[in-house]
């Protein structure tokens, strides 16, 4: 038993030993936190140096404006808009603490900065305005030496400023740098103190106090091992019948799965039958009598009648009654446009894009390839059918000024993205309810008809930002 008691202490020191191993990995993995986190410093640079880049700009702009009144040639090929557009752009991503830099965005917090921003602002607006001025062809030579003056006002006050900006960037990046140092310090003595006291204080007690737990429990090791025994059986039956019912649980949940997925895929199937039966009850039913009235009434319409309020209300009828074939048509036609079974995908959604238009007043863009992919008659009515519901959605509940819808069609996949510079909404809302029901209900629309299809959908959306959905599906 002393054999044992001897092999347990053994196997309790390994552990400490381990223990502190880990300690110390941690305390390591922290350190090197804060290196990285001193390496993110490096941004500080980029954004001193986009600052200090913002003075070249200006004067660059300067130059470029004096030499464009005076009609003097020069060999600086800069775009003088181009140049204009990233001081612009420059200026507001630093006004607004968020600067652009390869993938990331980087963000500071300085209520000095921002001071400094707040006074520079009108300075950089009258530059700007002046700028725009000389940029412009059509702005008379008058205006242009007016905005030129203007410039040369300004643009001494505005390095000033720059200059001050771009030192008080440098001044709280060195600042921020100390004190990370002084945190590596203070965090590098706290572990070696943690290291020792767990050395002298832990590692010394817990061994005795095992060993003599050891010695103690000696007597009942025996029949520990027999109830282990008979529990190590009993387990092993707790076990299988656990996984007999984890089993049962998977195969009850795949089965659940597939019937909702089919249960969707008819229900959608069947809408889109008795869309397409009641679109072709419309247009040969109702739209045909409607038509048949049109005529009678045309007809009816060549004998000139006595009285001119009389001949009014006819010509109000027909125009009644051509109104009334119109929108059975469209009606129609959402239900199940015909040009898509007619002329394809590409032709569907570009009609549906200048339908839109029309109705609503808002700038469409549509970008389609010829259709070379081989898509299924299903795939296409439930790609229309998502590029419907995004646009409806946008229109509804966006206010957007743009929509882009975009057909890209490969041999063995096809793409469709919908993208709108509206209000946009945030996309853990949807999870929580904070959104429309009905812009929620149509996106979830959106994703069961992609799920049917295999496909995958992204959706991207920012506050005030827009929102861009993307279909992916490989044929």
């Amino acid at each position: 038993m002393e054999h044992v008691d001897k092999r347990v202490a053994e196997s309790l020191t390994r552990f400490y030993i381990v223990a502190l191993l880990v300690v110390a990995f941690l305390t390591l993995g922290g350190l090197y936190l804060i290196r990285k986190t001193i390496m993110s410093l490096n941004y500080d640079g980029r954004i001193v140096n986009v600052a200090g880049r913002q003075r070249m700009l200006s004067q660059r702009l300067t130059k470029l404006a004096v030499l464009k009144i005076e009609g003097v040639a020069h060999s600086d090929r800069a775009d003088f808009d181009s140049l204009l557009n990233v001081w612009k752009t420059s200026h507001e991503q630093l006004a607004s603490r968020r600067l652009p830099i390869e993938k990331n965005v980087t963000i500071w917090k300085s209520s000095v900065l921002d001071e400094m921003f707040v006074n520079l602002t009108p300075v950089f607006n009258e530059i700007y305005q002046g700028f725009e001025i000389i940029g412009k062809e059509d702005t008379d030579s008058e205006a242009k030496q007016n905005a030129l003056k203007l410039i040369l006002n300004n643009e001494p006050v505005f390095l000033s400023k720059m200059d001050e900006i771009v030192f008080q960037f440098d001044k709280e990046s060195y600042a921020r740098l100390q004190n990370l140092e002084k945190i590596e310090w203070i965090l590098d003595i706290m572990t070696i103190v943690v290291l020792l006291a767990e050395g002298l204080l832990i590692f010394r007690p817990v061994v005795n106090t095992t060993r003599r737990a050891i010695r103690m429990l000696r007597d009942s090791e025996q029949a520990l091992l027999r109830s282990n025994n008979e529990l190590e059986k009993s387990n092993a039956e707790l076990i299988k019948a656990q996984k007999e019912i984890i089993r049962i649980e998977e195969e009850k949940y795949e089965l659940q799965l597939a019937e909702d997925r089919i249960r969707s895929a008819s229900l959608i199937e069947g809408q889109e039958e008795e869309r397409k039966r009641f679109a072709r009850e419309l247009h040969d039913g109702i739209g045909q009598m409607l038509t048949g009235l049109k005529l009678h009434a045309e007809k009816l319409g060549q004998n000139r009648f006595s009285e001119e309020k009389q001949q009014q209300r006819f010509e109000q009828l027909v125009k009644l009654i051509q109104e009334t074939i119109q929108t059975t048509r469209r009606i129609s036609y959402n239900l199940m446009p015909s040009v898509l079974e007619d002329f394809g995908l590409k032709a569907a959604l570009n009609l549906l894009c200048e339908q839109t238009r029309e109705s609503s007043g808002i700038k469409f863009i549509f970008e389609g390839n010829e259709e070379n992919a081989g898509l299924s008659q299903a795939i296409k009515i439930g790609l229309y059918r998502i590029a419907q519901e995004a646009i409806n959605n946008a229109v509804k509940h966006a206010s957007p000024d743009e929509i882009t819808v975009r057909l890209k069609q490969e041999k063995y996949h096809v793409t469709l993205e919908v993208h709108d510079d509206g209000k946009g909404f945030v996309i853990d809302d949807l999870k929580s309810r904070q959104v429309s029901f009905l812009e929620n209900n149509g996106i979830e629309n959106i994703r069961t008809r992609t799920e049917l299809m295999n496909g995958e959908l992204k959706i991207e959306s920012r506050l005030d930002g827009g929102t861009r959905l993307e279909i992916n599906i490989d044929i």
